[in-house]
């Protein structure tokens, strides 16, 4: 609940952002996103599970919601046993609001199988929240994403 109104508090306070999200410049928050994308393309589970918060929530199309760093990690680490993924993750909109920064973004992904077979792709739109531990680093808190095509029927 702390962090659900913590989230709203930081929301209201964008509210006078301008519709770009331009902010006054966090050159450390805004560092966050190349350190997340990159910790993704290095398909190595500690790195990337380094970039998460303890409470961190993944949030996937057609898949229920992942809750904190001990249920993301078998997620991650069977996707990264699977697959060598490579994400490039553009930002469309990126706010930061004192130890929360919020970023919107678009996606293309290619996940090649290790075991053998044809390269998968895919592209959509995602949604972050980074917060700013207390050590100092900025870690992802929520990620969400979807694919822009529309779920297939089986």
């Amino acid at each position: 609940m702390r962090i659900i109104l913590a989230l709203l508090a930081a929301l209201a306070a964008c509210a006078g952002c301008n519709p770009r999200g331009q902010t006054a410049p966090d050159p450390a928050a805004h560092r966050a996103h190349e350190a997340y994308v990159s910790a993704i393309n290095s398909n190595d589970l500690p790195t990337l599970l380094g970039m998460l918060t303890e409470d961190v929530v993944f949030m996937a199309a057609h898949q229920p919601p992942y809750v904190g760093k001990a249920a993301v990690r078998p997620w991650l680490q069977e996707y990264l046993a699977t697959y060598h993924t490579q994400w490039d993750k553009p930002v469309q909109e990126f706010v930061v609001a004192g130890d929360w920064a919020f970023e919107r973004y678009a996606y293309k992904s290619t996940d090649t199988p290790l075991a053998g077979g044809a390269a998968v792709t895919d592209s959509g739109w995602g949604f972050v929240v980074y917060h700013h531990d207390p050590d100092g680093k900025w870690r992802v808190a929520r990620d969400a994403w979807g694919p822009d095509h529309p779920a297939q029927a089986p």
